[in-house]
């Protein structure tokens, strides 16, 4: 019997049992180690704000549409998406997948998952990899796909507002790309937290004029590119404030609810400002051939390895899997206490 974390509603947090059903030839079982919490999209979720509970998504014309049946309705039964498990099991012609390897992937807050053997083999962990860097996949892919749309050149000045985890990857992306980093939030903590891991400047957000540090930190130019990773309309216009003429400001953070602050005849229209959206659902059309999801994935994981991202250290909460709801709270009441927040889960069949 599996054990499957749902969403029953705003702030609702529950669990169902789920049979285990015989496997298929070509599938694998998956015990699940761990399993990360975004504090984006799963937090809207839980709030009860992100626009798939309030308007229908059209795919085919990308276009949300207020007034019709919402796209997602509650209960939830498939969010989460930076799990790490275990192979328990395998189907009778899976000859090539080993009980006890290892794997990264997307299957929600659950204890167990079956999947094809097709979809474990290229998100099997390194050997040797500290299992732990595997709920950074997703999250590392968002991040390092921002720094692929900010198309940072060596030796440019790069800000990054917004210091929670997906900034600070991306300030430790910017700067293994040979970027000039300066990071900013208005958390003392945060700060400390890209500092230490390479942000070259940082400025407290709280102190006002970051946009009028960031020119004179520049000689007057500003910086090459921006990067907003709050989700705040106000930052956004601070980010395009800080912005050098005619330079890119790429918005990566989860915009909630109608946009107040922005003021788009000022800096944005005289200085040439292009804005551009980051997102996970899709890269840089001019990267899409050489650039896949599944590739962002497992250089996330091996830019880990390699000691060239810390994420690990990024993790401040952990809870068992049967105490989630006490880790949803806190991170809805008490999020700049958090950056990422691991659900771990006992070697136990539930």
């Amino acid at each position: 019997m599996s054990k499957v974390l749902v969403l029953a509603g705003p702030r609702e947090v529950a669990y169902e049992e789920v049979p285990d059903a015989p496997l298929a030839p070509d599938e694998v079982r998956i015990r699940t180690l761990f399993s990360g919490i975004s504090a984006g999209t799963e937090l809207a979720q839980y709030r009860g704000t992100s626009p798939f509970l309030h308007k229908r998504w059209d795919a085919e014309r990308r276009l949300f549409l207020p007034g019709e049946e919402a796209s997602v309705t509650y209960p939830l039964r498939t969010w989460g998406y930076e799990e790490v498990g275990e192979v328990v099991e395998v189907g009778a012609e899976v000859d090539d997948i080993e009980v006890g390897a290892l794997l990264f992937g997307t299957w929600g807050h659950r204890t167990h998952h079956v999947a094809t053997a097709e979809y474990v083999r290229p998100r099997l962990m390194p050997a040797g990899a500290d299992p732990i860097f595997g709920i950074f996949s997703h999250i590392g892919a968002v991040g390092l796909n921002g720094v692929h749309d900010g198309r940072i050149r060596i030796g440019e000045t790069v800000a990054v507002f917004g210091l929670g985890v997906l900034g600070q990857i991306v300030a430790q992306a910017a700067r293994q790309s040979g970027a000039h980093v300066i990071a900013i939030d208005r958390l003392p903590a945060r700060l400390d937290t890209a500092k230490a891991h390479g942000a070259h400047v940082t400025l407290n957000a709280a102190d006002g004029g970051v946009a009028e540090a960031i020119k004179d930190l520049t000689g007057g130019r500003g910086a090459d590119v921006v990067f907003e990773v709050t989700g705040s309309t106000v930052a956004l216009n601070e980010a395009i404030r800080a912005a050098a003429y005619s330079a890119r400001v790429v918005a990566m953070g989860f915009f909630q609810g109608e946009a107040q602050g922005l003021f788009l005849g000022e800096e944005f229209h005289h200085n040439r400002i292009n804005v551009v959206c980051s997102q996970i659902s899709g890269t840089d059309p001019e990267l899409q051939y050489r650039w896949s999801k599944l590739r962002l994935w497992q250089t996330a994981i091996r830019l880990q390895v390699e000691g060239l991202l810390d994420l690990r250290s990024l993790i401040t909460h952990r809870a068992p899997f049967e105490q989630a709801a006490g880790l949803y709270a806190t991170l809805d009441q008490a999020p700049d206490d958090v950056l990422q927040a691991v659900l771990e889960f006992s070697g136990e069949t539930e």
